[in-house]
């Protein structure tokens, strides 16, 4: 009785700190001056139309780019936007935790960003944000980067900057859902190389046939501040990203190879596994992947080299039973890890719901038991951008 007291409690409290009117959602709807719905269903998710301008760097199909949305300086070779493009987006959340104390946690804000992005040339695009998490504990750069696009005529992107090696799989930063694909954040022993942020190269072939290939070249060691350099070591990871599709079904294969040093000892790590995504119409999508990871010296131990294998992935549903544009989004997320290193275990299943309040305000509400732990988690609270 204590629980559900206390549940209804925060699911009050999470109504209470959620905007009750807003307009239009960031920089793009105010630019082209259409509805979020153009582009995601429901945000930050990303319809396949948003999917496609977001690789034409933030820009509509060729033709179609509104005259209004650049200066008129009377010179060709630049390309100012009439509008500096800003937008905020603002996460708040209250959570219960059943083995944690305090039971309930007033989680706002959980994440401020004050994100920039769009085309600044005819075939250059730029994107970067500015996050704080979890009320100032951590703050800085994440993604920013710029794109080069059909370079030299050829169906070749070219991107140079910090982003995420998984984007090309799976967005995390555009999920429903606060839970996360474990797998892609996994660091075995005293690695400093995952599949989340990094600072590197991105080539992009995409002929027009249903196919597409992604070579990474980055650091490997994340995205923390340089010192001196931004690499600690003289090694780099390169990643390879084959995909293509088959009517609904999205197919694809991911490897990345690597090295990485630590006081004169190497560990070579290597990635493989495959990924899925089906969308049943417009209203169901099915996505998944599994990885195997393997470190020939994870602890960086000259006196006891030994492989450490991890392996896992995810499974995920999204539901829109109103339709792409409706106000109702469910979800749930299946995520397993299991490795040699007893740290970077991890096995949860999360279930969500998501209702719009507003085009640009989404309230939410998330369960998820932790079996690692023998953990429940319950939160509500609302996410919203401007």
């Amino acid at each position: 009785m204590r629980l559900v007291a206390t549940l209804l409690a925060a699911a009050a409290l999470g109504l209470l700190v959620a905007p009750l009117d807003a307009a239009a959602i960031p920089a793009f709807a105010r630019k082209y001056r259409q509805s979020c719905t153009t582009c995601h269903a429901p945000f930050p998710r990303l319809k396949p139309y948003g999917e496609e301008f977001a690789a034409r760097g933030f820009r509509m199909e060729p033709g179609a780019e509104p005259a209004r949305a650049t200066l008129d300086v009377g010179d060709d070779l630049l390309a100012l936007p009439r509008d500096f493009p800003l937008a905020v987006r603002f996460d708040g959340h209250a959570e219960f935790a059943s083995e944690r104390m305090p039971r309930l946690d007033l989680q706002t804000p959980t994440v401020v960003k004050a994100l920039t992005g769009g085309p600044i040339g005819e075939r250059i695009s730029y994107y970067a944000y500015f996050i704080i998490e979890n009320g100032g504990e951590a703050m800085g750069l994440e993604d920013a980067w710029v794109q080069f696009s059909d370079v030299l005529g050829a169906p070749l992107d070219v991107v140079v900057g910090q982003f995420q090696i998984c984007d090309p799989i799976v967005k995390r930063e555009l999920r429903l859902l606060r839970s996360d694909y474990d797998i892609l954040k996994a660091r075995p022993g005293g690695s400093s190389s995952n599949l989340t942020y990094d600072r590197g190269l991105i080539l992009v072939w995409h002929p027009e046939a249903p196919f597409e290939a992604i070579g990474m070249v980055t650091n490997g060691n994340g995205i923390g501040p340089a010192a001196g350099s931004f690499d600690d070591d003289r090694y780099k990871v390169y990643s390879l990203r084959l995909a293509g599709e088959i009517g609904p079904v999205r197919l694809g294969a991911f490897g990345s190879f690597g090295k990485e040093g630590q006081a004169g000892v190497v560990n070579d790590t290597a990635w493989i596994g495959p990924d899925v995504l089906v969308e049943l119409g417009e209203d169901v999508t099915l996505a998944g992947q599994w990885l195997r990871r393997q470190d020939s010296n994870a602890a960086f131990d000259p006196a006891s080299p030994g492989r450490t294998v991890t392996q896992g992935g995810w499974a995920e549903v999204v539901w829109l039973p109103q339709g792409p544009n409706g106000r109702l989004a469910l979800s749930a997320l299946y995520s397993r890890v299991t490795s040699d290193d007893a740290a970077v275990r991890a096995e949860a299943g999360t279930v969500g719901v998501s209702w719009l309040a507003a085009r640009n305000v989404r309230l939410v509400a998330e369960a998820r038991y932790d079996r690692q732990i023998e953990e429940t988690r319950a939160s509500v609270g609302t996410v919203l951008a401007f």
